[in-house]
């Protein structure tokens, strides 16, 4: 994940509505004294877990629709988490590859027990098919021969997917730049690693080389800390909840910086605490802190990605 590393560093490095509060940042640090509050993964209890493939089924094609929830205002994670969870429980095929390559919007609301159209709901079904389709050519039509695939290589997992399913491919272009951010991809090795333990299908050997997410949730969070500081024009048109386009450069500067910033919370504690602190427990942490609080302006973007 070196490749998402440097090209958030570069565009933090030249951005012009994001900066990096370095003095903010060491005050955080020091606040935590260096160790991060522990967050268990399924802090809420919602997800699906058997301890087998079809837990690893589950949290791929639940990767795949973990984007875009703001446009309505009482949609969130959990409705999709805990929506799979029941469907599953109730019928063990619900998520096999081909039935997930025929669901059509309204089948998909009925999976979610959601009642109303979803956000970007077309685009949900077409990943839908597209996660159906290419497990079935080319995996068994499980995501466990995935993860297999990876052996035990986070990085390896994540390239075995951006590879292989399109819609995975997060990525944009920074003043002719290309900035790779990776967030499904990546928080589907993160989640293996967190519902399994790091064992079985959660085992990794490289789980360290993971970033974090770069939603709309980390952001916020890091602005109320003090270490994300925006541009007047961007801080009024979040607060305003103005959308901001999809592949603006305030866009990329908001994920991009979201990254470099804990990449450098991390590199501080380590040298000034001597504690090794992964990029997964960091965003758990600061995921948890921004679900906890709820009401923090955030970025509105449009997208597949998050």
């Amino acid at each position: 994940m070196e490749e998402v590393r440097a090209t958030a560093a570069w565009v933090a490095n030249r951005a012009t509505h994001v900066m990096v509060d370095s003095f903010e940042l060491e005050k955080v640090v020091d606040s935590i004294q260096g160790s991060v509050p522990k967050v268990d993964w399924d802090f809420e209890g919602i997800h699906y877990f058997d301890g087998g493939p079809l837990t690893v089924q589950y949290l791929f094609v639940l990767d795949a629709l973990n984007f875009c929830f703001w446009p309505d205002e009482e949609l969130i994670y959990d409705h999709f988490a805990s929506g799979l969870k029941a469907s599953l429980q109730k019928d063990k095929h619900a998520l096999d590859a081909n039935r997930l390559q025929m669901y059509t919007g309204p089948q998909l609301r009925e999976l979610l027990k959601w009642s109303r159209p979803l956000p970007l709901e077309e685009e949900r079904v077409r990943l839908l098919h597209e996660v159906g389709l290419e497990l079935e050519r080319n995996f068994g039509g499980e995501a466990a021969n995935l993860v297999k695939a990876s052996k035990n290589s986070a990085a390896s997992l994540i390239s075995i997917i951006t590879r292989n399913f399109p819609g995975f491919r997060d990525h944009s272009l920074y003043k002719g730049h290309q900035v790779f951010l990776y967030k499904r991809a990546q928080i589907f090795a993160a989640d293996l690693w967190g519902a399994f333990k790091g064992e079985g299908y959660g085992k990794f050997n490289d789980i360290g080389s993971i970033t974090i997410f770069a939603d709309y949730i980390i952001p916020a969070v890091l602005r109320q800390l003090g270490i994300l500081k925006y541009s007047s024009a961007l801080s009024d048109s979040i607060d305003s909840k103005i959308e901001v386009c999809a592949g603006s450069e305030e866009e990329v500067e908001i994920r991009a910086c979201s990254i470099y910033a804990v990449e450098k919370m991390r590199e501080l504690i380590k040298s000034k605490f001597k504690n090794q602190v992964l990029s997964i427990e960091m965003d758990l942490w600061l995921w948890s802190y921004g679900v906890r609080n709820s009401a923090l302006p955030h970025h509105r973007t449009l997208s597949i990605y998050y």
